[in-house]
């Protein structure tokens, strides 16, 4: 009888361990989905991370968003912390059984303790370089949403040019954003190239083609932030990079993208595009 139980018991242990490696984040510093985008973005905090490391706040220009993705290509694994409360280095010190699970793989470990390390009650915070008194927080992330495009591909040129048009902006109180005025004429003159697009519901070719990726990835971080739509267009056939309904095209001087600021302080619309990875993120003032 005791063998059996001891038989039963390995082969739930194998089964666990199993199931683990199937769950466990599959990503590297090349390609972090938004999925996990979206659990780091919690346990991130930006103006900590700014006030750390200023050298990165330099190169930053004011752009939370830029801090964040630093964190997820490169802090993590330059063993920077991502708060007060998290360093992914000395969470994997102490628990040598995620590293079965995660190896070197960094972002993994922010990844684990934003889904399940906290509710565990287990131990992230850094190790060392932790400032005593830590300064309230200027900005608070509202919402967050990344896609995927090809960077080598004249559309991803065009996504490249309209993220760096908006970069960063701020929306005072009550003031509505419009993605395609932000963007501007796609017109040679401001640097947009020929490529794909949706025209009645067929394909073709036409100036700034990739430009409405980022109105819509702006869109779903509107989504993502609770903030309803002002004016927001489907396309006329589906996209690849965003789920059904979470789309929205634009087309100047007629088709637009637009929500308004419903808080009482500014609020930053930051957009980035770069290895693949179109991001947009808005923050609130505090």
């Amino acid at each position: 009888m005791g063998k059996k139980i001891g038989f039963r018991k390995l082969c739930f242990g194998v089964f666990v361990f199993a199931m683990a490696l199937v769950f466990a984040p599959k990503m590297n510093a090349e390609a972090a989905t938004n999925d996990e985008l979206q659990v780091v973005a919690k346990i991130f905090d930006a103006n900590y991370y700014a006030m750390m490391y200023p050298d990165v706040a330099a190169r930053g220009n004011g752009s939370p968003l830029y801090l964040l993705n630093h964190y997820i290509y490169h802090g993590v694994n330059e063993g920077r912390n991502a708060s007060a409360y998290f360093n992914a280095t000395d969470y994997k010190n102490r628990y040598p059984d995620l590293v079965a699970l995660y190896g070197d793989n960094m972002l993994a470990y922010a990844v684990h303790y934003g889904t399940a390390g906290i509710a565990e009650g287990r131990d992230g915070t850094p190790a060392a370089g932790v400032v005593e008194v830590v300064p309230p927080t200027n900005v608070k992330l509202l919402g967050v949403y990344c896609t995927d495009y090809d960077a080598t591909a004249p559309r991803g040129s065009n996504i490249a040019r309209a993220a760096k048009n908006i970069g960063v902006k701020v929306l005072a109180p009550g003031k509505v954003f419009s993605v395609s005025n932000t963007i501007g004429p796609r017109t040679t003159a401001n640097g947009f190239v020929e490529a794909p697009v949706f025209i009645a519901k067929q394909h073709a070719m036409g100036l700034g083609g990739g430009v409405c990726q980022v109105s819509s990835t702006i869109y779903a971080a509107t989504k993502m932030a609770g903030i309803n739509a002002l004016e927001r267009h489907p396309h006329s056939l589906p996209v690849y990079y965003l789920p059904e309904g979470w789309d929205a095209t634009i087309s100047w001087g007629s088709l637009d993208m637009r929500f308004a600021n419903p808080y009482d302080t500014n609020m930053l619309v930051c957009v980035s595009a770069e290895t693949g990875k179109l991001t947009a993120a808005l923050y609130l003032e505090n």
